[in-house]
């Protein structure tokens, strides 16, 4: 990098002073294209037409530019992709030809760092992390005697990713050839156990398994596609595609984790909710099943509960200091209602289990009303909501209510009767826990009285609102200091002390190049104090009953989370890709 900012001084597009300046200032600034942008000592457009010039003249590569700071590469390909009149491709927004792939020897993509997309009545086409490259073009040409192939660029980092988890393909090769074994067979072996107890089909499920719990994956989403049958997995939040095969692997696949699951493997135009229990890896995991039809098959995702993870401690949940002693002291009152609210996926039911493990005790009956029970805990009665056999959320409720309980835990308040029966049990002496889907707590007060409770109503149950959201936490193993756009820094300025220091993961093997490992919460807690009840209780807006939180020492959970960036536990882009300013 520093010979290309020195090939910038000799052609005159930044000057001696500029670089003098960053070494000068306080602390010293490094040397870098992102803090040349940031400081506005050269403009972009600039940057991006001296890096499209010296790939052309072959001084620098596709692989160099992608290690650059502070550049958005995309448009740089794109122009790189106009100027050699070929076509730019983003290899995530594609499907990639299964079939064309396991008809080329995988050493030879490896070595060129190409990749094959697909092939038509015209041409093959073959993206190629260096354009350039015309042994490679002609390596890959002789491998398609009857066809031209037509060149593709596409990100060196994208291609290598599609590469390494087709390389995982390679490896179940074997598997794949026994599968259509069985499937060409008289019967269906598929469904049938064979001689070892052991199908081809229940390996590769294995193998599955094995693959998402070792990297920390939350679901696996198998879904049939109009070309393939593609293996998803969710990692701290972000989908990461591990396996693809023929799509004619999928049925059997399919049929196979419907029977594991208790399911109707004839329906495929219904959705169908199953679970199942395994043993990976010496480990006891149960995965909760759901199948939805779409136009190309189905879509089958399986969450991964660890049992383990119901022991969570409230402490250990990445609660900041300021937010935990607020929400510990609401769930230690004798009688109320406390609700977490976020969206799916944002860790409301382990942040209730934690707060149940904390609170629970033998001097207390404790019962939750789940759909469905994730986590069976000692010491609560847990009740699994059944609606097909009359057995709703306000159905337990009512009943609970005879049970003589002191705590109660609602997994989720769905509609006004349960809301309705929920405020009534906290105002008559019960600690009610509950989860509510809005975007931040003060939403929460709007929302409950937009479902129809009376003002005087909430004001006297309610007595602290979490809202939360799970951010990726910065890789320890490739972590290093970075810069933020100026855009960024403007736009956070009023939270940040002098000279802020941010951090980023640069991307290793650690953690999957990501630059990301482990999750963690950012949250906002809302105290309802006796002005805040007064002001529920004469229906004030949302706009005054923000006012006075932040009088009361209210913090935002965008506040939260960049507090976290500034420890370097996380990025600032992370924070706006979940909360908002």
């Amino acid at each position: 990098m520093v010979k290309l900012i020195e090939m910038m001084l000799d052609e005159g597009l930044v000057t001696k002073e500029s670089i003098s300046k960053l070494v000068k200032s306080r602390p010293p600034k490094k040397i870098s294209f992102a803090n040349l942008i940031a400081e506005k000592m050269v403009d972009p457009a600039v940057v991006d037409n001296f890096l499209v010039k010296k790939i052309r003249q072959g001084i620098i590569t596709l692989s160099h530019l992608e290690k650059i700071e502070g550049i958005d590469i995309v448009p740089i390909l794109k122009e790189v992709a106009k100027e050699l009149h070929v076509e730019y491709v983003d290899l995530d927004e594609v499907e990639i030809d299964m079939k064309l792939f396991s008809e080329l020897p995988y050493k030879q993509l490896i070595k060129y760092n190409v990749l094959p997309i697909e092939e038509s009545d015209l041409h093959v086409l073959i993206a190629f992390s260096d354009p350039l490259d015309m042994g490679a073009q002609d390596a890959i040409q002789r491998l398609f005697p009857k066809k031209p192939i037509k060149i593709a660029l596409g990100k060196p980092s994208q291609i290598e990713q599609h590469l390494q988890r087709l390389e995982i393909n390679e490896s179940v090769k074997g598997l794949i050839a026994d599968i259509r074994k069985d499937l060409s067979q008289e019967g269906s072996p598929i469904l049938d156990e064979d001689e070892e107890g052991s199908s081809a089909v229940l390996k590769l499920i294995d193998i599955i398994l094995k693959s998402a719990i070792y990297i920390g994956a939350s679901d696996i989403h198998i879904e049939a596609t109009e070309k393939s049958c593609v293996v998803r997995e969710r990692v701290d939040g972000i989908l990461r595609q591990s396996f693809t095969f023929d799509k004619d692997i999928f049925n059997p696949l399919a049929s196979r984790m419907k029977l594991l699951s208790n399911l109707d493997i004839a329906e495929k135009r219904k959705p169908q909710d199953g679970r199942f229990s395994a043993t990976v890896s010496g480990k006891d995991f149960d995965f909760r099943v759901s199948t939805l039809p779409t136009i190309y098959g189905e879509s089958i995702v399986l969450r991964i509960l660890d049992k383990s993870k119901a022991m969570i401690r409230l402490e250990d949940a990445g609660m900041s200091q300021f937010c935990y002693e607020r929400f510990s002291n609401a769930i230690k009152v004798p009688y109320g209602i406390v609700l977490v609210t976020g969206p799916t996926g944002s860790g409301k039911t382990t942040t209730l289990y934690g707060a149940l493990n904390a609170i629970k005790d033998v001097k207390d009956k404790i019962i939750t009303v789940e759909d469905p029970v994730e986590y069976q805990m000692a010491g609560l009665q847990q009740v699994q909501v059944r609606p097909h056999v009359g057995l709703g959320f306000a159905d337990a409720l009512r009943s609970i209510l005879r049970q003589d309980p002191d705590k109660i835990m609602i997994g989720e308040i769905r509609d006004k009767e349960t809301l309705r029966i929920a405020i009534q049990a906290a105002l008559t002496g019960h600690l009610v826990l509950s989860t509510l889907h809005t975007n931040d707590s003060i939403s929460a007060v709007t929302r409950i009285l937009d479902m129809g409770i009376e003002e005087y109503l909430v004001s006297g149950a309610l007595v602290a609102i979490q809202a939360q959201r799970l951010v990726r936490k910065i890789c320890p193993y490739c972590k290093h200091e970075t810069v933020l756009p100026e855009r960024l820094l403007r736009d956070v300025k009023q939270y940040l002390p002098e000279n802020p220091v941010f951090y980023k993961g640069e991307g290793c093997k650690e953690c999957g190049m990501s630059g990301y490992k482990g999750r963690e919460m950012i949250s906002e807690v809302l105290v309802i104090s006796e002005t805040m009840s007064r002001m529920i209780a004469r229906n004030a807006s949302k706009e005054e009953l923000t006012k006075q939180a932040i009088e009361e020492g209210f913090i935002s959970m965008f506040e939260d989370g960049v507090h976290k960036a500034l420890d370097g536990k996380t990025t600032i882009d992370e924070i706006y890709r979940v909360a908002r300013l």
